[in-house]
């Protein structure tokens, strides 16, 4: 049964079966211990190995989804990482947040949360673009037109819930009871002010994985060494630097980074 929460959230499973070829890789990977994998995801695999050997190696038992879009976060990690245990996940467009409940089937495990993260609770102006990766509280810069002039036009401007990541975690602690709970922020530029709301929280959080601009696509966006010496200011470090954007090879536009708490290091 769903327990109550703030801001129209829904409980739900990720029980999406993999493909045939998925889980003869599967079978091969449990015979041998090797990983299969295409070339075009080598890159991937760095991040989802380091992750896994967060998760395992520190106990994690809770991971917080900021910025789900359709889900591909929690499908890696069910997926590749093999993580079982409860995933939060946050996603402002409504009708993705929909698709998300309407996709999963009811169980436990999976929380849906309709609701943008952000400094302070409230609402804000989300703009939704045609490539709804892109969606993003701040607007597009220049450089962000101009590159990818088919995927960033805003097609729509929606009123969305605003909460923070302090609120949630106290919710989310008591409903749960999770420990060692791991936080993913993608959320399009405004990864630090979703740390920001978390407030004396963050120091609660096992590692943070979040998205640094190193070509800044939205306006108002922070420096990356700003970004850097906040985490480094709150107790953390950098783990590991993941690139993120295959398709634009050989450019790197931004990479995400891996902090870790200096408490549980």
């Amino acid at each position: 049964m769903s327990a109550p929460a703030p801001c129209g959230i829904s409980q739900a499973r990720f029980n999406k079966m993999p493909t045939l070829k998925r889980r003869i890789a599967n079978a091969v990977e449990r015979l041998t211990g090797a990983r299969v994998i295409s070339p075009e995801k080598i890159g991937r695999l760095h991040g989802e190995e380091h992750i896994r050997r967060m998760i395992a190696g520190f106990g994690v038992d809770c991971v917080f989804d900021v910025g789900a879009n359709a889900g591909q976060y929690a499908r890696m990690l069910r997926e590749q990482v093999g993580y079982s245990g409860p995933i939060i996940s946050f996603e402002p467009v409504p009708h993705l947040a929909q698709e998300l409940r309407s996709s999963a089937a009811s169980g436990k495990n999976w929380y849906i949360q309709e609701a943008a993260l952000d400094r302070e609770a409230g609402s804000a102006r989300l703009k939704v673009t045609r490539d709804e990766q892109f969606s993003s509280l701040h607007n597009i810069s220049q450089l962000g037109r101009s590159m990818f002039p088919n995927h960033v036009e805003v097609s729509d401007e929606v009123e969305v819930v605003t909460s923070t990541l302090a609120s949630q975690y106290r919710y989310w602690q008591d409903v749960i009871g999770f420990q060692k709970a791991f936080l993913k922020i993608d959320t399009q530029g405004n990864d630090l002010a979703v740390s920001e709301g978390a407030g004396e929280y963050l120091q609660e959080f096992v590692a943070v994985q979040v998205e640094l601009a190193i070509k800044k696509l939205y306006e108002d966006v922070p420096e990356l060494s700003d970004v850097i010496s906040f985490f480094q200011d709150h107790g953390f470090e950098p783990s590991a630097f993941l690139p993120n954007n295959e398709g634009t090879f050989p450019m790197l536009l931004e990479t995400d980074c891996i902090f870790v708490n200096q408490k549980y290091a």
